[in-house]
């Protein structure tokens, strides 16, 4: 991979690139194609890896695959005729973002195993002055597309320093351990964890799993797409995109239960619990144990036909019981019940209030993004914060979703981004930054829309910040979002 070659700036006011761009996954692949397209190629994207490709590169664990349909999860941009399946795994996803890449001609904009150390903005010259782990460089533009789900979060339990045996997280699969007749735990079951027990149980000798709540799962509607499907997609163009709209509206009437028509919600209960006592037949006590007390969707609803029958296998016991501490080898539960264990798994999910991680970025008059995200971030749109000109984040805050593609909603918030780019460049602006009055008031909005939502109905999840607030989801339909990105509105920023 060839490293991109610094600009010589003519002037102290001048940055070695228009943009730097933090993450390479499809957030940053997106963006610097928008970019490369828009006629801007003087670009980085940072990579902390030595390889690229964000989620889909990080993420091995077995079984580890998306939970959106293949051909709504890819760009519109680059549409594949060619998934195997209606649902991707993890390996055709990687092999679908590095064709993205190549195919765009982004390989020669990322440097890999650049990692992203800090940056501060120089108010004088208007411009990022960033650290990574080659050295300095400036940008007029900083971006971050790292991503929510980046960083693993950890349960503080007593005593695991003391464990002797192997620990890992899902996001930090150790394929090296064999577990092979090994007792293992798995602490937690989320998207992850529910996609590699199934896997792994076929390979144990014990499997302990520790759930805080149950969550709800649905069956799986995965089959292989035949050859002559693959055919027809490939040729007959409109059929692809209609085969692709079809999708999008399928999961966009979601949003209904969601946030419209509670009472759908119900009928989606229905169909869990159908699930359930279909997979678990013969084991009232278990079925009684996965089966979630809360409001369906008010945590994230899973996909899954082969995560019960795991859990029903004999040498799998499921725990709800919290765990008091982790002994050397062994797990002791808070009813003094203890288990011995040769393994501990995390599938315990991402610390998104956090993502950013322990990196400072300072902006105007030296304030901190960590100190702005005390209590949980807020941007306009999800992408402008105020007090950080010239900085913009892709899937920021409230742009979650919890029933469509991530993909549309990256699309929606990088053509938002690029018409900021391209009028700074045209109109050589010193900065651009986001009114505060612009961001409480819209983050004012967004919170109420969000408090009649099922995600609000009270249960703890992901999608809360440690306060309790909501920094996570969007509250809309996609379209919605796609409605307020198309066109960069300059008079909610100061331009300077």
């Amino acid at each position: 991979m060839q490293t991109v070659p610094h600009q010589q700036p003519a002037s102290p006011s001048a940055a070695d690139y228009t943009v730097v761009i933090i993450g390479s996954g499809f957030s940053g692949l997106c963006m610097g194609i928008a970019l490369k397209k828009a006629g801007v190629t003087d670009f980085v994207i940072l990579e902390k890896d030595t390889d690229f490709g964000g989620t889909w590169r990080v993420n091995t664990y077995p079984g580890a695959a998306c939970d959106v349909p293949s051909h709504l999860y890819s760009f519109s941009f680059a549409q594949n005729a060619h998934w195997s399946r209606t649902f991707p795994t993890q390996p055709e996803l990687l092999a679908y973002t590095e064709r993205v890449a190549t195919d765009h001609g982004m390989l020669a904009h990322i440097q890999q195993g650049c990692a992203f150390l800090g940056a501060d903005f120089d108010e004088t010259h208007g411009l990022w002055r960033v650290r990574t782990g080659r050295g300095d460089l400036t940008a007029k533009v900083l971006v971050s597309a790292t991503g929510a789900l980046s960083r693993p979060a950890l349960p503080a339990l007593r005593g695991i320093n003391t464990f002797t045996g192997k620990v890992f997280h899902s996001a930090h699969w150790d394929h090296g351990y064999d577990l092979a007749g090994k007792r293992v735990a798995v602490v937690g079951t989320g998207a992850s964890a529910i996609q590699f027990i199934p896997e792994i149980v076929k390979k144990v000798a014990q499997l302990d799993v520790f759930q805080r709540t149950p969550p709800w799962v649905l069956p799986r509607p995965d089959r292989a797409i035949t050859a002559p499907e693959k055919w027809l997609l490939q040729h007959v163009k409109p059929l692809q995109w209609l085969y692709r709209g079809l999708n999008y509206v399928h999961y966009e009437m979601r949003f209904l239960a969601f946030a419209k028509i509670p009472a759908l919600m119900k009928l989606f209960e229905m169909q869990a619990k159908r699930h359930i006592e279909k997979q678990i037949p013969h084991d009232a006590a278990l079925r009684a144990k996965v089966t979630p007390s809360y409001t369906m969707g008010c945590k994230r609803i899973l996909i899954m036909n082969s995560y019960y029958p795991a859990l029903a296998q004999p040498h799998v016991a499921v725990f709800n019981d919290p765990i008091a501490e982790v002994r050397a080898h062994s797990i002791v539960l808070h009813s003094g019940k203890e288990r011995e264990v040769d393994a501990i798994i995390f599938g315990t999910g991402f610390d998104v209030e956090h993502s950013m991680g322990t990196v400072e970025i300072k902006g105007r008059s030296g304030c901190l993004l960590s100190q702005s995200a005390h209590g949980g971030l807020e941007a306009y749109k999800g992408t402008a914060l105020a007090g950080f000109p010239n900085f913009f984040m892709i899937i920021g805050p409230n742009t979650g979703l919890g029933h469509n593609s991530m993909v549309y909603m990256i699309e929606s918030n990088v053509v938002y981004v690029l018409a900021a780019v391209l009028l700074i460049k045209a109109k050589q602006l010193h900065s651009v930054e986001v009114k505060p009055d612009v961001v409480r008031n819209f983050n004012a909005t967004i919170q109420k829309r969000l408090s009649t939502t099922v995600w609000n109905s009270g249960c703890k999840s992901w999608y809360l910040a440690a306060g309790g607030k909501n920094n996570t989801l969007w509250p809309g339909f996609t379209f919605e979002y796609r409605k307020i990105t198309k066109k960069f509105d300059a008079a909610a920023y100061t331009l300077l």
